[in-house]
């Protein structure tokens, strides 16, 4: 189980995937791709917003993008709206905002502040002097060719002084192509039909963009899902296999009611922390990447404040987090423990109306049941709490950003225009609700790892022991031996068995009597090593059973418990349960032993009736010889009758004691019978007292030597105690 506080049952889950790792792979490709189109998806608003909020046009607007990778420098294109009391002509240049320094600009001499007023390319006859067409020339233009700048600048005393420089340009930045080819389809004149169309061509790239993004999330969810729920049921079979080979003491102290839950319950809510991980938790922090990087590309300095946030929401998550961990953690025991009262009530329902005590069990119910909607209104008020804060988190910071932007844009500081703000916000919006749905993931992740937590831990327990060297048993063919067997329970104070010897010849039938709580079941239950002794041995043929192989051992051990046991499966197959390959013939011959054929044959669908769930449609007789004829077809070296025919009517008895004295002829027998009847038909009786043996021998031996059976007899006692 993972320490407190920490992941790891959480990441053992994920060991769970990465055998999927083409599929995992695909799934993150998705995601990049997700988060790129998402990119481009906001890249779109800023022509999208040119058109609509500014007078410079989507074609200077990329003329403009590709002139300053291009040489190096950047424009500001004034308005008329900067020059409301100067003539138009003095909106005729394109101003010089940013040199990026070691460019070609930079190398011209060319300064921040400078103004192109005319641009001749060789050759020309006359130079470009609209800023538009200036742009066109600079963006277009091949490689080497050579291009006449007119240059206007401001003196120290404020005097403009204009210069020409020529020079050859240089190539177009790898983009220039690509930009302009969908420009091409719109004229570049500032007609409304040129702006209208503008607006078309932006709202069909960004439905396309949006389209394909779409398609992506389906295939990177379907994915997602399609992994977890493959991991899903692997897990489930691991804790299903590994629960198959536990000691019985485990659900005997505990129960199987918690243990049901953690594979149903718990392995679907740690699943669905999986689902998270690679849905919410790997797309959107790509989002918020590619949504980041966009803001970077428009003003880096503004998203730079934006992270400043980036701590104090962290700490936030953390915190909710832990709480969610422990929330989570008991609601989870709280379900297993509504689980079982479910699942006691309704097994023992004829016994709680009989009684009346419906309105009893009910109290107990919702005792339980409000015990677990505490916990689930503590969970729900955790995620509640956690999209405000961040919702709240995300304003303050934002309207930080806000503020310092829209000073920015106002006082034109760094170049900063009303599109690009805007864009800006935007990206960053994405990335703080790309955040906000990182919040609940944490929580989530959370809940699934205090559910892993509770799996592993019974994935961890111990399987029932088997020595390394352990070998195969041969059958039984001389005597069992019990040596100096002493035996306490988990958790009780006195042992159950305390220094017992017995001795039993191959082919003996043993009786073993005694009054409730003496050890009767305790000891029979040690032969198949349900539990193995604190001290002492059992031999079979001289050999330890502990050293041989489970396996070899209950291969030859054939028993009938107290409590029938039948599957929900057809009569056939749950007489054949204990020899899946046995025959139909096979399966009739045990059923006649057993003196089953008869009622089996009058069922509508003869062997293939189905027994339903708890054995509902069958009598508890007809049950005891269903499961007595399973126990004849394994044919075993040994058998174990633990009130084997309580629950038969007087007439059956009688025939199953015949078929029984049949099939116990060469066959070591271990009987926990309470009937006069069959008790002294045993080869021999063992009285068992307070663990102990304290009497052996026939039926008139015992009573002339052992007081405990004569009290039991006489008493009639026989009939009633019940085994441990």
């Amino acid at each position: 189980m993972s320490e407190k506080g920490n992941l790891t049952a959480f990441w053992r889950v994920l060991g769970y995937v990465w055998p999927q790792w083409p599929r995992l792979i695909a799934v993150f490709l998705w995601a990049i791709l997700i988060s790129a189109m998402f990119s481009a998806s906001f890249l779109t608003i800023i022509p999208l917003l040119k058109v609509m909020m500014e007078e410079e046009g989507l074609h200077s607007w990329v003329d403009r993008k590709i002139c300053a990778q291009r040489y190096g420098m950047d424009f500001y294109v004034p308005s008329r709206s900067d020059f409301a009391d100067e003539g138009a002509e003095e909106t005729q240049y394109l101003l010089i905002n940013r040199i990026d320094q070691n460019k070609w600009a930079d190398r011209l001499d060319l300064r921040r502040g400078d103004m192109i007023a005319a641009v001749k390319p060789e050759g020309a006859l006359e130079p470009m002097t609209q800023p538009g067409k200036m742009l066109e020339v600079l963006a277009t233009s091949e490689t080497q060719t050579v291009l006449e700048l007119t240059i206007r600048r401001p003196d120290a005393q404020g005097q403009i002084q204009v210069a020409s420089v020529s020079q050859a340009i240089p190539p177009k930045p790898f983009f220039a192509d690509a930009a302009q080819w969908p420009l091409s389809f719109i004229p570049r004149d500032g007609s409304r039909e040129a702006v209208f169309h503008a607006m078309i061509l932006v709202i069909v790239g960004l439905t396309i963009v949006t389209i394909l993004r779409c398609l992506a999330r389906f295939y990177q969810t379907f994915l997602a899902e399609k992994i977890v729920s493959i991991a899903n049921a692997q897990l489930r079979e691991d804790v299903f296999r590994h629960v198959m080979f536990m000691p019985v003491g485990f659900f005997a102290s505990r129960g199987t009611s918690d243990t049901t839950s953690r594979i149903i319950s718990d392995v679907a809510m740690s699943g669905r922390g999986i689902k998270i991980m690679f849905g919410k938790t790997l797309r959107e922090p790509m989002v918020a990447i590619g949504a980041l990087f966009t803001a970077f590309l428009i003003n880096w300095k503004l998203s730079l404040l934006f992270l400043c946030s980036g701590p104090l929401v962290i700490g936030v998550i953390a915190i909710l987090g832990r709480k969610m961990k422990k929330a989570a953690r008991k609601s989870l025991v709280s379900t297993a423990h509504l689980l079982g009262r479910i699942q006691e009530a309704m097994a023992a329902l004829r016994v709680i109306k009989v009684y009346n005590r419906q309105n009893w069990e009910i109290e107990q119910y919702e005792k339980n049941n409000r015990s677990l909607l505490k916990y689930q209104l503590r969970i729900s008020k955790i995620e509640s709490m956690t999209s405000p804060l961040m919702d709240a988190l995300g304003m303050i910071v934002g309207g930080g950003v806000i503020l310092v932007g829209a000073a920015w844009v106002t006082f034109q500081y760094d170049g900063m225009q009303p599109s690009s703000f805007f864009a800006l916000l935007a990206g960053l919006g994405v990335a703080a609700e790309s955040v906000r749905k990182l919040s609940d993931v944490w929580n989530n992740v959370q809940q699934a790892n205090a559910a892993a937590e509770r799996v592993f831990a019974v994935l961890d327990e111990p399987l029932e022991k088997e020595a390394p060297d352990a070998f195969e048993l041969k059958p039984l063919s001389r005597e069992i031996v019990f040596r100096d067997i002493v035996f306490t329970y988990p958790g009780a104070s006195q042992p159950a068995l305390n220094g017992i010897n017995l001795t039993v010849p191959a082919g003996q039938t043993v009786a073993i009597v005694g009054a409730n709580g003496s050890g009767k079941t305790t000891l029979v239950n040690l032969l198949p090593r349900f539990y193995d002794p604190d001290s002492g041995q059992i031999l079979i043929d001289d050999q330890d059973i502990q050293r041989a192989t489970l396996a070899s051992l209950r291969d030859q051990i054939g028993m009938v418990t107290q409590n029938v046991v039948t599957f929900h499966d057809t009569v056939a197959n749950n007489i054949a349960y204990s020899k899946p390959d046995a025959t139909r013939e096979e399966i009739i011959a045990a059923a006649k032993k057993a003196y089953a054929h008869e009622f089996i044959c009058t069922l509508p669908g003869g062997y293939d009736s189905m027994i339903g769930e708890q054995s509902s449609g069958f009598s508890g007789g007809q049950l005891q010889r269903i499961v007595i004829a399973r126990a004849i077809l394994k044919n075993p070296k040994i058998l174990i009758f633990d009130e084997a025919m309580s629950q038969i009517d007087a007439d059956s008895e009688a025939k199953i004691h015949k078929a029984l004295g049949e099939l116990m002829k060469g066959r070591t027998c271990f009987l926990i019978a309470h009937r006069f009847s069959t008790v002294i038909s045993a080869d021999r009786i063992v009285v068992l007292d307070g663990g102990q043996i304290v009497g052996q021998g026939r039926h008139e031996e015992l009573m002339q030597t052992c007081p405990t059976y004569m009290r039991l007899y006489e008493t009639q006692l026989i009939g009633k105690a019940q085994s441990r």
